[in-house]
């Protein structure tokens, strides 16, 4: 890391309940969140295996689990398979469209909807508009929202932070009601487009856990890398080796 990112501080939080995987404890390393920070910084720290959560930049430090696993696609050598092939065919009639990280409504309704049905009883359901702001932006990062729609109608958001050498999927959500065309992995893709598209060779997923199901999508875009032991790896599907 630069000199700059060497002043910066970091804390580890206490341990809790872990989200993803019911018998495990959690720690996070977390930045100072008072330090001031910007793309720069922020490209760095996702380089090494950090994540943003609002204003906060995070990763797992656990002393007993290295379960969540940093996890990138290389775009420039990402292999259309045939299952990707269907969803970008079926979701050919979708319009995307770029907007700044400003509240809107009609996004927040489309979130608390796919929270309802996806999330419920999960910690996250019933959020409110500061819930929903506090999770999905911050002040320094550099940040897009993608609308898709059919016709006039939304389907999806994806929440984008562009990152100096790539781009990384905050959070997408999208109407439960639209699950056939799995507007998900539509997301996804649609990203992988726009990242060779801005030249930038990688598209950051945040973790991936082997053994949480929620997770395993994650590798379905090959090839994949991920970080470990300090050094980005590809990796196979259902595989570390």
């Amino acid at each position: 890391m630069d000199n700059q990112s060497h002043k910066l501080q970091f804390f580890v939080t206490a341990p809790h309940h872990c989200n993803y995987l019911d018998d495990k404890e959690a720690t996070s390393l977390f930045a100072d969140p008072v330090f001031p920070k910007d793309k720069h910084i922020y490209s760095l720290l996702v380089e090494h295996g950090f994540r943003r959560s609002g204003e906060h930049l995070y990763k797992p430090y656990c002393s007993k689990c290295t379960e969540c696993v940093p996890i990138r696609i290389p775009v420039t050598d990402f292999v259309t398979r045939r299952q990707h092939k269907r969803n970008l065919k079926l979701n050919s009639d979708l319009q995307v469209t770029p907007h700044a990280a400003e509240f809107n409504p009609k996004h927040f309704a489309l979130y608390e909807k796919y929270l309802a049905a996806r999330h419920k009883d999960g910690g996250m359901d019933n959020p409110t508009e500061d819930n929903y702001r506090d999770f999905l932006w911050s002040e320094w990062s550099d940040t897009v929202l993608y609308e898709f729609k059919l016709e006039q109608q939304l389907i999806a958001v994806t929440v984008v932070d562009q990152l100096e050498q790539g781009n990384s999927a905050v959070y997408s959500f999208f109407d439960p009601e639209f699950s056939r065309r799995s507007p998900g992995k539509f997301c996804i893709l649609d990203l992988i487009q726009r990242t060779r598209q801005q030249q930038l060779p990688y598209l950051y997923l945040g973790y991936w856990i082997a053994g949480c199901n929620k997770m395993k999508y994650k590798i379905d875009y090959q090839p994949t890398e991920c970080l470990i032991n300090g050094e980005w790896k590809k990796i196979k599907p259902l595989s570390l080796n």
